[in-house]
């Protein structure tokens, strides 16, 4: 395959690699060695019990391995060179001032290289352990990702909403990037109307059968009065089930780049969980095969 003309990711398979700091380092070193551009990862703070839920339908549990993303992309700042990504920090469970001084400290130490993907989640359990409230959450994220741009950009701030009383305070040392980007996560018509509205760049997992929501996005930042050429779409694209089907061939997923690709989309990450991969190495020689079929140069 010809070389790709646009970016390709690798998400952080967290719970499938050991958690350990050396083979974290390892595998972020080695995809970045491949010429992957990015690295994402998930955020989830706390798992719920299956064993006391037998109708739980969550894809994760209070056995599933994450690292919180804030802390796992300082340690990687100073070992790599990659752009990181949130994907997605599940901002409305979490205090907007708080949010918004972790990530203006990751932007000084990983210079300039965030990206603050945000998304509302889905894990009511996980809303009650963080004190947040489950409700109105939609609308308290819209707020935060105002909130967050002013913190980001003014050295004292004022605010006196629903979700938010800032009365004449900043943070200090603002970040690099002024705001830093944020990207908008989620599948569902309100994160795209969300992310068409207030981000930076949408961030859905779509699959090849749903490409008329590549226009239907366009048509959207069109709508709310903005430059679809700006906003771009950064999608995931599965080698393992995930839930989204059965278990995929690198060559589906080669095929998959040069299709979106051709659909006008820019970047792209790759997702190797759930595919039957279990441990660093495993994981390690899925991305460079998929390296070496995109042509993607290091």
């Amino acid at each position: 395959m010809a070389s790709t003309p646009f970016r390709l990711g690798a998400y952080f398979p967290h719970t499938e690699i050991e958690p350990d700091a050396i083979a974290i380092r390892d595998f972020a070193q080695a995809v970045e060695g491949m010429g992957y551009r990015y690295l994402a990862t998930a955020d989830h703070v706390i798992g719920a019990n299956r064993a006391s839920r037998p109708d739980w339908w969550g894809p994760y549990d209070s056995e599933s391995l994450f690292h919180e993303p804030i802390v796992l992309f300082a340690y990687l700042a100073g070992l790599t060179k990659l752009e990181f990504v949130t994907s997605i920090i599940i901002a409305p469970q979490r205090q907007t001032v708080l949010l918004a001084r972790q990530a203006a400290n990751l932007d000084i130490f990983c210079q300039g290289r965030l990206r603050l993907g945000v998304a509302t989640g889905w894990n009511q359990v996980e809303y009650q352990s963080l004190g947040a409230p489950w409700e109105r959450r939609g609308e308290r994220l819209d707020d935060q990702i105002r909130v967050l741009r002013r913190l980001w950009t003014e050295q004292n701030v004022i605010e006196h909403t629903e979700f938010h009383t800032i009365d004449d305070a900043g943070i200090a040392p603002l970040p690099i990037q002024r705001p830093i980007p944020i990207w908008i996560g989620g599948n569902k018509a309100p994160a795209l109307r969300r992310a068409a509205r207030l981000g930076d760049r949408w961030m859905p997992f779509l699959k090849l059968d749903e490409k008329a929501r590549v226009a239907e996005f366009r048509d959207a930042v069109t709508a709310a009065g903005r430059d679809p050429a700006r906003i771009g779409i950064d999608n995931i694209v599965h080698l393992g089930s995930a839930g989204l089907g059965p278990v995929r061939t690198v060559e589906a997923v080669a095929a998959d780049v040069a299709a979106w690709s051709e659909a006008g989309l820019d970047s792209m990450c790759i997702y190797t969980m759930a595919a039957g991969l279990q441990g660093l190495d495993a994981h390690v020689d899925a991305f460079r095969r998929v390296a070496e079929m995109t042509g993607i140069k290091a």
